[in-house]
């Protein structure tokens, strides 16, 4: 963990536009808000960013007051470790966590890979996002927006007919691509087996969310050949083991389980109970993509392009090349 030592602590808050508007089941996005926190030890600093998780009022003035409620136990001199007992789950654990990681790397000259427990990093093959529009304009855009994607993740909206054209459509321009579809809640059980059907003739691979958080019990009994991914229904390391005989994959995203301490701690719990595993993200900057890099080591499905929709990202910026996601080192998390 992070030397010991006073750290001073300092909060800045940014909202950035998206290229367009981002559209899923129940919402559109026209920007992303975010926090930014840097944790300095005077000569060593570590940087992390959260958007928080919307649909749990998880925004941007509670992340602030979280942290600001803790900022004389920070500034006094705490660590990682401790960081976990001190705050629950969500976006300002996440931001202040990662800052850990980075602060840690910093001032033990150790690179976050080693302190995570991998001995390198590899691309991932991720996948890219086509928000839920008209089955034409979607079509278009995995071809001609997403032309050198391997992967394509399509958002539905829960109306049945319409998913089904958007599914068709995609897959009818996209023959070569995994696909994945990510209902966002929008469903339920009574839809399900004809949305599946439609899926399976598309040869879709995933189906993230497709009911509403808390309607977990209606996936008992219920078989599917395509398997289902856990998002919403699944916060931090506390919710896994009840997602056995449900879901068969779980995504981890930084903003909903507090970090990549968690995160890590949720690949690896997953894994001993014999579930896939996703990491997702949030609409953020690369200093948000590379903690969640990290965690996409662990993988089976990699889901990390979040950048991609903002108007502009940071410098340095991860990588987007032939379909797959490196990060730079020197893009956040580099040793001394």
């Amino acid at each position: 963990m992070s030397v010991a030592g006073k750290l001073s602590l300092e909060v800045a808050v940014e909202s950035l536009p998206l290229a367009k508007p981002f559209r899923i089941s129940g919402h559109v996005f026209t920007h992303s808000d975010l926090v930014v926190v840097t944790l300095s030890d005077g000569v060593h600093s570590g940087r992390g960013e959260a958007s928080g998780v919307y649909y749990l009022g998880d925004n941007v003035p509670e992340m602030l007051q979280a942290i600001e409620a803790v900022r004389p136990e920070i500034e006094r001199g705490i660590d990682r470790a401790g960081l976990q007992t001190l705050m629950p789950a969500g976006g300002a654990r996440n931001a202040l966590d990662c800052a850990f990681w980075e602060l840690e790397a910093k001032q033990t000259g150790r690179s976050v890979w080693d302190i995570a427990g991998f001995e390198t990093s590899r691309p991932l093959l991720t996948t890219m996002t086509l928000g839920a529009d008209s089955p034409e304009v979607m079509a278009e855009g995995a071809t001609v927006g997403y032309a050198q994607a391997r992967a394509l993740k399509l958002k539905l909206t829960g109306d049945l007919e319409d998913d089904i054209a958007r599914v068709r459509a995609v897959r009818a321009a996209r023959p070569d691509c995994w696909i994945g579809v990510d209902a966002n809640q929008g469903y339920g059980i009574a839809d399900l087996p004809a949305l599946v059907e439609v899926l399976v003739e598309a040869d879709v691979k995933l189906l993230e969310q497709p009911l509403r958080r808390g309607a977990e019990a209606d996936l008992d009994g219920f078989s599917c050949p395509i398997p289902i991914a856990a998002d919403e229904s699944v916060l931090t390391l506390a919710d896994v083991p009840g997602l056995v005989g449900r879901f068969n994959v779980v995504n981890i995203k930084l903003d909903k389980c507090g970090g990549l301490t968690e995160g890590l701690a949720m690949a690896r719990k997953a894994r001993e109970l014999g579930l896939g595993v996703m990491v997702g993200n949030m609409v953020s900057t690369s200093l948000a993509m590379a903690p969640a890099y990290v965690v996409g080591q662990l993988c089976d499905v990699v889901d990390l392009d979040g950048p991609i929709f903002l108007a502009k990202d940071r410098e340095p910026s991860i990588v987007y090349e032939d379909g797959y996601v490196r990060c730079p080192d020197n893009v956040w998390g580099r040793d001394a």
